[in-house]
């Protein structure tokens, strides 16, 4: 079964033109059979097939890589490290931090963390409007807020002036985009092509005005 997991990740990867070295593909593996093993006892994720965690998971995780253009990331409301540890292992040179409120969820991550020797990653459990960064982030990723107003509302003491809030999207949200508060802007909007996935998929890229 592994391998028919690695190469569903191989064949989607490579449809969206990433290629990914034969360490990376370990690493993202490892990181798929603790999340399958870990799922069974403490409900990590709704998905249980691990089929279905490859794309829903990884491949829909690693379908933002080419457009993350920042140097320190904070994945908020990461869950099981969702997308945070699939980027962290494609983008070693780019440090990332996992915040998630859930002691499930930060532990699963700290035990990702330490298996997989990532040593990019910081994992901190905390709510998010409780966590005050020594040094705020240029990118701000989360594929877990119900909306864009909610996301910018909890994380915007996260993100520094001249960064970027990545909003991981399903549906093209145009009437949250109309709400947007003054002083925030659009800066692109990205369809993402995931394979072997129903409906759409949008990375919005936000900024200060």
């Amino acid at each position: 079964m592994e391998q028919q997991y690695r190469d569903l990740l191989v064949k989607q990867s490579r449809q969206m033109k990433l290629e990914l070295s034969e360490q990376q593909l370990d690493k993202l593996m490892q990181y798929h059979a603790l999340l399958v093993k870990w799922n069974k006892a403490f409900n990590l994720t709704a998905v249980r097939s691990p089929l279905d965690m490859v794309t829903r998971h990884l491949t829909d995780s690693l379908s933002v890589l080419p457009h993350i253009n920042v140097e320190r990331l904070i994945d908020v409301g990461s869950g099981p490290g969702l997308p945070g540890i699939p980027l962290a292992i494609c983008r070693p040179d780019l440090p990332i931090t996992l915040l998630d409120s859930n002691i499930k969820k930060s532990r699963f991550q700290f035990q990702a963390k330490a298996e997989l020797g990532l040593d990019n990653v910081e994992v901190i459990h905390e709510r998010v409007e409780k966590f005050i960064p020594e040094q705020r982030f240029d990118g701000v990723i989360s594929r877990a807020f119900a909306s864009l107003q909610d996301m910018l509302h909890w994380t915007e003491h996260l993100c520094s002036e001249q960064g970027v809030f990545l909003a991981m999207k399903g549906m093209y949200p145009a009437d949250e985009i109309e709400q947007l508060p003054e002083q925030i802007e659009l800066r692109q909007s990205i369809r993402l092509d995931v394979p072997d996935t129903e409906g759409e998929r949008h990375l919005l890229i936000l900024g200060r005005t």
